[in-house]
């Protein structure tokens, strides 16, 4: 296999070990940790294929582009901590012939501890993942980063990216304050924003993940995951006000 995943973790220990249990049959798994405290070193270290770096973090899109330049080789499999291959994406990693100017989407399905979600915009998501590294890379955001796909065709690939994302509420809450701040600090004097803004936009999004994407299906765990989305964005906005005023102030 000409494939090499790829993932950048701080302190994944709850869930590396099943990602790199999914990826045995990969020849190069490289695993760029970024300050990890919580055990995520010396698990890594129990995979012989696993070639780990320990380095900075200087925003999603910048940092995965330096974890793919460790790879063996050309083709990357973006892969993060708290994701598994299922069994039919191994085997066509193993035996399809990929196309350079062509990015590859996976299908994702989503789940909240043990429980799969079938609505609320998670599950069934089709996400680029698989590129050639020397002729696309992601991205320099800090965050919402992508891979570059203009002028090139898309494809799907055939299996699924299993993704366990939060096994408590505790870890909606954790992300929700980091991704907020990542992203005012990432526009910070470059979008405007107001507390009407971080309302309507919180307000929306709970909206739109809990009636319109039909979160409401999905049991409690489908208005944990709305709440959470409303949250997340009403502190994306204020606190991208609050940043606002704050370098207004200070020139």
């Amino acid at each position: 296999m000409n494939v090499s995943a790829v993932m950048i973790v701080k302190n994944g220990a709850r869930t590396i070990r099943k990602t790199l249990e999914s990826l045995r049959e990969f020849d190069n798994v490289v695993v760029y940790d970024n300050g990890s405290s919580d055990g995520t070193l010396e698990i890594a270290r129990d995979y012989p294929n696993v070639h780990l770096i320990e380095g900075n973090f200087d925003g999603f899109g910048t940092t995965k582009n330096r974890a793919a330049s460790f790879a063996k080789h050309d083709w990357i499999l973006s892969i993060d901590s708290d994701e598994e291959v299922d069994s039919e994406l191994m085997n066509t990693l193993k035996n399809d012939i990929f196309d350079p100017h062509t990015v590859y989407l996976i299908n994702s399905l989503a789940y909240y501890k043990e429980i799969p979600i079938r609505h609320s915009g998670w599950n069934n998501q089709k996400i680029r993942r698989l590129y050639h590294k020397k002729t696309t890379s992601f991205n320099d955001n800090f965050v919402h980063e992508r891979i570059l796909d203009e002028g090139m065709k898309t494809a799907l690939l055939m299996g699924n990216m299993k993704h366990y994302s939060y096994m408590s509420i505790s870890e909606f809450i954790i992300k929700a304050d980091r991704y907020s701040t990542l992203f005012a600090n990432d526009n910070v004097g470059k979008k405007s924003s107001s507390p009407a803004k971080a309302f309507f936009n919180g307000f929306y999004s709970f909206f739109r993940t809990y009636i319109l994407k039909r979160g409401f299906l999905d049991g409690y765990a489908g208005l944990i995951i709305a709440f959470s989305h409303m949250a997340t964005n009403f502190y994306k906005y204020i606190k991208l006000y609050e940043m606002n005023v704050e370098q207004k102030r200070g020139n």
